[in-house]
């Protein structure tokens, strides 16, 4: 379609000996050698552990350093290793692929990546998502602020659910010029889709992605917070579609206003035409397949809630009997069998499932990595013994805070830490860690701290140029990055305004 870019390049000449972001993989391979060189300088140290292995406060003493070289080079050599199914000795706390004890690494975390993007690839080989959202889109095509919000509704409750973000890079073909001809400008179609999605990643209620690993990294259920970041979702989600339906309005009563302009027949009838065309209808077998992909997401969030708590508000509460308790080994076999269930429904095809599923595996192994490689620096961290060194120094920080101010200042230091690791399953590997014992020390829930972390990943990404979603759908929607910058600050604004709020009255009320 002329007026729509054909990939995150197009209309856009290559660069030549520009400066290039790094990928996630080589920023956490150069934070893994940092962190190494690191720890020749940093003394080791350890708290004294309670029952449940929280560091208790005040505890914090000098240990030797015992030590050579050579087991520190082993240590970098094996990180990698270490961080995929490296056992934590019981005795004396070291990791390593050789010992006895529990699993360290993150085997799990691992498989259930690769699982759920085998089962997300099946389900985008059947054609029914597309093909639902088309629908969604074309029926709405008469009631504009009715069709902005229902695509970007669809898209948060995807991206709150299963981190949809990367996938919405399919829509801009078809959501730009139906905008279009509903007289808005591509600023609107690139608000609807990257705001979208973004904010309901930005919420992450069970989104396994960000959520989940965190919640993994920090020894929590995945489930614990839901009900904080349920209650965002609603707010945030229902702040993000009026702020474009607002300018939405405002650019078709006057389109002088838009911000991203309009290119030669973004105004004329080929626009108009490009919407009036056929979409394809859902059958039956579409149908059914978005009905058994919305009962498997239903049934991956009630197996994972803690609904005695959640219900009860204890976060002790006495398991009820129908509590499934499901963790990423259980999530890993749903999400393997699911793929293979859509697949069959979808009548594919022995050698097509197959491939499908060896594909969506394969397109995740990335973010797979990244979790690896970023738990191999914990393993880093944890045999030189300055995980807690690290703790100690920033304890007396949050020793003068109140709950609130701690909730705030950890979404406030994972800013940075966000851009510089643009993944968020990485990110959360990397920093969980750290930030779950610092908030037994100030006496808030790890849970809180795991959604004032997903908050600041997914404001980062909602604007940051590292980030495939918001450059290539810029590009794609042949928006300019400034100009895309000049029309969501304000809202960045207003959304981290309302995340400080909420991270701390759900501190203070822990």
């Amino acid at each position: 379609m002329s007026t729509t870019a054909t990939g995150p390049g197009a209309g856009k000449p290559a660069p030549k000996g520009g400066f290039s972001f790094p990928s996630a993989l080589t920023v956490l391979a150069i934070v893994t050698v940092a962190v190494w060189l690191l720890a020749f300088l940093v003394p080791p140290g350890a708290y004294d552990r309670d029952d449940k292995g929280a560091p208790v406060e005040g505890s914090y003493h000098r240990v030797p350093d015992d030590r050579s070289f050579v087991d520190r080079l082993n240590d970098l050599f094996l990180a990698p290793v270490n961080g995929l199914y490296g056992v934590q000795d019981t005795a004396s706390g070291q990791v390593g692929p050789d010992l006895a004890g529990e699993l360290y690494g993150s085997a799990g975390v691992f498989l259930f990546v690769l699982a759920i993007g085998a089962f997300i690839t099946v389900v985008f080989a059947t054609g029914a998502l597309d093909r639902g959202i088309g629908r969604l889109a074309h029926r709405l095509r008469e009631r504009g602020a009715l069709l902005i919000a229902g695509v970007m509704v669809v898209f948060s409750v995807l991206g709150t659910v299963e981190g949809f973000a990367e996938e919405t890079l399919g829509f801009y073909g078809l959501i730009v010029p139906l905008m279009l001809a509903l007289g808005y400008d591509r600023m609107t179609a690139v608000g609807a889709i990257i705001l979208g999605a973004g904010i309901g990643v930005l919420c992450s209620t069970v989104n396994p992605f960000a959520t989940g690993v965190a919640s993994s990294a920090a020894g929590i259920s995945l489930g614990d917070g839901i009900v904080l970041r349920f209650a965002m979702w609603l707010v945030l989600t229902a702040v993000t579609v009026s702020y474009v339906v607002r300018y939405a309005t405002r650019v078709r009563d006057d389109p002088e206003r838009s911000l991203s302009g309009f290119l030669p027949g973004d105004r004329e009838g080929v626009a108009a035409e490009a919407a009036k065309g056929e979409v394809p209808e859902l059958t039956g077998l579409h149908k059914a397949i978005l009905v058994l992909v919305a009962l498997i997401f239903a049934f991956m969030i009630f197996s994972v809630v803690p609904w005695a708590g959640a219900l009860t508000g204890d976060a002790n509460a006495t398991p009820y009997g129908f509590e499934l308790g499901w963790s990423f080994p259980q999530l890993a076999a749903l999400f393997l069998c699911a793929a293979v269930l859509v697949g069959l429904v979808a009548r594919m095809g022995e050698q097509k499932l197959s491939s499908t599923i060896t594909q969506g595996a394969a397109d995740f192994i990335s973010p797979a990595l990244v979790i690896v490689l970023a738990r191999g620096v914990t393993v880093i961290m944890n045999n030189s013994r300055i995980t807690d060194t690290v703790l100690h120094s920033i304890e007396g920080v949050v020793k003068g805070t109140s709950s609130g101010v701690f909730a705030v200042i950890v979404f406030l230091v994972n800013l940075p830490l966000a851009f510089l690791i643009p993944s968020t399953s990485g990110h959360a590997t990397l920093a969980m860690p750290i930030l779950a014992p610092l908030a037994d020390f100030a006496g808030v829930s790890r849970a809180v701290v795991v959604t004032a972390w997903a908050a600041a990943s997914g404001w980062m990404n909602l604007w940051v140029p590292t980030t495939a979603v918001t450059i290539g759908g810029v590009a794609l929607a042949k928006v300019g990055y400034d100009k895309y910058l000049r029309f969501v600050w304000p809202l960045l604004a207003m959304l981290a305004v309302l995340i400080c709020a909420f991270v701390a009255v759900g501190a203070a009320l822990t």
